[in-house]
């Protein structure tokens, strides 16, 4: 199972699955699996500063349609409070898209009327957001980027926990950005589910980007030790072409993979767009402690 990140390095998608970049271990207890030696930081943070990869890009549509669900998600969540006027006009509700990777969700967001930030440790992503979508990206991590205490209602990790070696304290960061009341949105791999306790070491989700392997129960055990508070816990699957999910076959048989892309292309169906829910990938939704959230 261990080895390592392979030749196009540390990249959202692959088709390396069973592999990790070390053994994988589990607690007996919550069942949280996570890669044993941990990885060191700054061979992560070299790493993701250098990625890049198109197949997000030629996936806008899919990637668009998932953003607008989460975005309805997160709006349901929010709980109405007083929002003072601003140059003679409401203030608009902000977010952070931590990993916003090219920024799809955050120009949704910001369609929507919010303001929205993003951060992103890719050189090749975060620019892509700011030349090609106007959005204002970072380039960085979230210890590394300075950012306003207190100062956003929501805050988006959309597949970016499962990525951090110290995921606690990534937690405590986030509930100091939050305005009170604040919620954080996170969608990541289900380690309990049905799909990866029946694939094991060949589930999808067993790949060199992931450090962490969370099940429900472990992440809401993170959570309330952190002091949050768990408002829901659902499934979150996402929407790409036909053809982009018959692609990850080729990570257990190429000559499947190219198969079923020719079959789905005389169909017709190989760009239509599919979001089917295999329920080994969750949504959550967390109101952070409302004493970390304190503006500067």
């Amino acid at each position: 199972m261990a080895g390592d990140a392979g030749p196009d390095g540390l990249i959202p998608t692959t088709d390396r699955f069973g592999t990790a970049l070390a053994d994988i271990v589990r607690c007996t207890t919550c069942g949280h699996r996570q890669t044993d030696p941990m990885p060191a930081d700054a061979v992560l943070e070299r790493a993701y500063a250098g990625a890049a990869s198109e197949d997000y890009v030629t996936e806008e549509s899919g990637q668009r349609e998932t953003a607008r669900r989460v975005l309805t998600r997160i709006e349901a969540r929010l709980t109405p409070v007083p929002i003072p006027a601003t140059n003679g006009g409401p203030r608009h509700r902000t977010l952070l898209d931590l990993g916003c990777w090219v920024g799809f969700l955050l120009s949704e967001a910001t369609e929507r009327g919010w303001d929205a930030v993003g951060v992103e440790p890719s050189g090749f992503a975060s620019q892509f957001a700011r030349d090609r979508l106007g959005l204002d990206v970072r380039t960085g991590g979230l210890f590394d980027t300075e950012l306003p205490l207190g100062a956003y209602d929501a805050i988006v990790l959309g597949d970016v926990i499962e990525h951090l070696p110290r995921p606690g304290e990534a937690l405590d960061r986030i509930a100091e950005l939050l305005r009170p009341g604040g919620i954080a949105w996170m969608a990541l791999p289900d380690a309990g589910s049905l799909v990866a306790r029946g694939m094991r070491a060949r589930w999808w989700s067993v790949i060199p980007t992931h450090v962490q392997f969370f099940t429900r129960r472990s992440l809401r055990t993170l959570l309330e030790r952190h002091g949050w508070t768990v408002l829901e816990i659902g499934t979150a699957p996402k929407a790409f072409s036909v053809r982009y999910y018959l692609e990850r076959i080729g990570g257990y048989s190429p000559g499947l993979a190219r198969v079923l892309v020719r079959a789905a292309g005389r169909a017709r169906l190989v760009d239509r767009m599919w979001a089917p829910d295999f329920r080994d990938r969750m949504a959550v939704i967390a109101r952070a402690p409302e004493a970390s959230s304190e503006a500067e």
